[in-house]
């Protein structure tokens, strides 16, 4: 158990950092407005050397909402978002608030088959997208009665439509509307689930406030906070934590197109960056980076991440020198519950306490450990975390089952087996759930298994997570050959390659006679596990894609 060295004497309480501001409804634009007030001309957003200020900020999110309502947006309509980081997000989210209208990031690596279940399953209006993405884009909404539309942001698309900031700048600002509120749903964020496909977790302007303020207090953000954000702003970490932090606090976001473990630490020198948030992956990958990346001269003083083991811990402090780590716990469903506290006592590898929210008349977060009979089991004991929180989701998007089942006596389940300690903290045990936790992402291993279960020289295949050198899973892929056919783990893998984004391709493919399967004839992954042999079977497809 340790404590970070910090003189907490000098710092504001994070209750004191939320009181410099006027009391909001929890409307995102009631909380922005609270906040441009006093900050009009500070620096709000930084990208690539260019800086957005807190007004300038308000001045496009006009001109956004003018353009919005110009192609017929109304409230609760989707807006799709297929994007590299870029501020034109931050402003969109205002915007969209604002107009009561729902933001859909997707992920700009998605395949377009990945893409167009997200966007079909949304029903957008249209999507807008990075430069990179558009083809894909484009054949994922080609037959969508309701996407009439797609726009990039940056770059003038051939033959079609000038870019998004141009488009913008011919509306006249629109300063009244004003039709989106605390309780209206502001973004759905998909999420891979247990079986099938994703799921569309929907979250409220209220949650999105609530967890953007709570984060002042897990990482004790103070109004000068300079919060380097590398992680993708279709990524929960990044929308609630960082971007929602940034403005909580009054700071500023440093926003980084695309995570480089190579250039990392240069951009965190040149930003003067006080706080970043990575996953487990990308600090693993950091620490094995050669030292002459190393810039000594950065700032950053605290890092949020996630899961943290003693090796990490020792090379972030004594040769990457950042003060203080915070370890947590969070899923898109239920953002902000737990984190070890930053004022008070670590323990490493922990899913950390309760994490509340600055102001004592939000209601706490609660959590319990339920044993399968519903019935809290003590302390020491395993079983499934159920969680209530005020930043809970309003549920999954079109589908009453699911959101139903993920209840019971209005405990949220999230589906991980953990165990609580004498002192309130948490500590993770395993997934009751088909989950394959890679690189900070949810991994349906249902989705995989549909995937490439499709190539017809499959008989049936099941994905399973195994542990990975940098942490959390890597993808091992068993696979049974139709009889007759010479299907090859090379080929597998090309076709892996066709139908899924980078991240969900397997890295260990093994050939199997044949897989077990329940009494209901369901693939029994649980025997699969643990899988030493397996992987030492199997042609191991080791990618170098994230060491760059």
């Amino acid at each position: 158990m340790s404590t970070p060295a910090t003189n907490f004497a000098q710092l504001l309480t994070p209750l004191q950092v939320l009181r410099r501001f006027d009391v909001h409804d929890f409307s995102i634009d009631e909380f922005f407005r609270a906040r441009l007030r006093p900050l009009s001309d500070q620096a709000m957003v930084e990208y690539q050397g260019e800086v957005m200020t807190w007004q300038n900020c308000a001045d496009q999110a006009d001109l956004a909402v003018a353009w919005l309502l110009r192609r017929g947006i109304q409230a609760g309509d989707r807006i799709g978002l297929m994007a590299y980081n870029h501020p034109a997000t931050v402003v969109l989210l205002l915007a969209c608030a604002r107009i009561g209208a729902i933001l859909v990031p997707c992920n700009p690596e998605f395949e377009a088959r990945e893409a167009k279940y997200i966007f079909e399953h949304a029903g957008v209006r249209g999507v807008i997208c990075s430069p990179e993405p558009l083809s894909k884009v484009q054949e994922a909404t080609q037959h969508m009665p309701t996407a009439t539309w797609q726009v990039v942001i940056e770059d003038d698309q051939a033959g079609g439509e000038s870019s998004l900031l141009k488009q913008w700048m011919s509306c006249k600002p629109d300063t009244s509307t004003r039709a989106g509120l605390a309780d209206s749903t502001c973004m759905i964020i998909y999420t891979s689930g247990t079986t099938g496909f994703p799921k569309g977790v929907m979250h409220s302007q209220r949650s999105y406030l609530l967890t953007a303020e709570a984060f002042v207090h897990r990482m004790y953000l103070q109004p000068d906070e300079r919060l380097m954000c590398v992680l993708p702003l279709f990524h929960i970490n990044a929308l609630m934590y960082s971007l929602g932090g940034a403005m909580a606090c009054g700071g500023t976001l440093i926003l980084i197109r695309r995570f480089s473990a190579s250039t990392f630490w240069q951009q965190a020198a040149a930003t003067r960056a006080s706080e970043v948030n990575v996953i487990m992956s990308a600090a693993a990958i950091l620490a094995r980076r050669p030292e002459q990346e190393y810039d000594a001269t950065h700032c950053i003083r605290k890092m949020f991440l996630a899961p943290l083991n003693q090796d990490l811990l020792d090379t972030f402090h004594q040769r990457f020198h950042v003060p203080v780590l915070i370890e947590c716990y969070g899923m898109t469903e239920i953002p902000g519950v737990l984190s070890n506290p930053f004022v008070g006592p670590h323990k490493l590898g922990s899913m950390g306490c309760i994490s509340p929210h600055p102001d004592p008349t939000i209601a706490r977060p609660e959590v319990r450990i339920m044993g399968d009979d519903g019935h809290e089991l003590p302390v020491g004991e395993v079983g499934e975390l159920a969680v209530r929180t005020p930043t809970l989701m309003q549920g999954y998007f079109k589908d009453p089952e699911q959101t139903a089942a993920s209840f019971k006596d209005g405990w949220f389940l999230t589906g991980d087996l953990a165990r609580r300690d004498d002192d309130d903290f948490l500590f993770f045990f395993t997934r009751k759930k088909d989950i394959i936790r890679r690189r900070g992402e949810n991994i349906s291993g249902a989705e995989i298994d549909s995937a490439i279960g499709s190539h017809p020289d499959i008989l049936e295949c099941a994905s399973i997570g195994v542990a990975s050198e940098l942490g959390e899973e890597e993808i091992l892929l068993a696979v049974v050959p139709r009889t007759g056919t010479a299907i090859t783990p090379e080929t597998v893998q090309a076709y892996a390659r066709l139908h899924l984004s980078p991240t969900k391709w397997p890295r260990y493919i093994v050939m199997v006679d044949n897989l077990p399967h329940t009494g209901s004839m369901k693939i029994a992954k649980f025997r699969l596990k643990p899988a030493d042999n397996l992987r030492r079977l199997a042609t191991d497809f080791s990618s170098k894609e994230l060491q760059s």
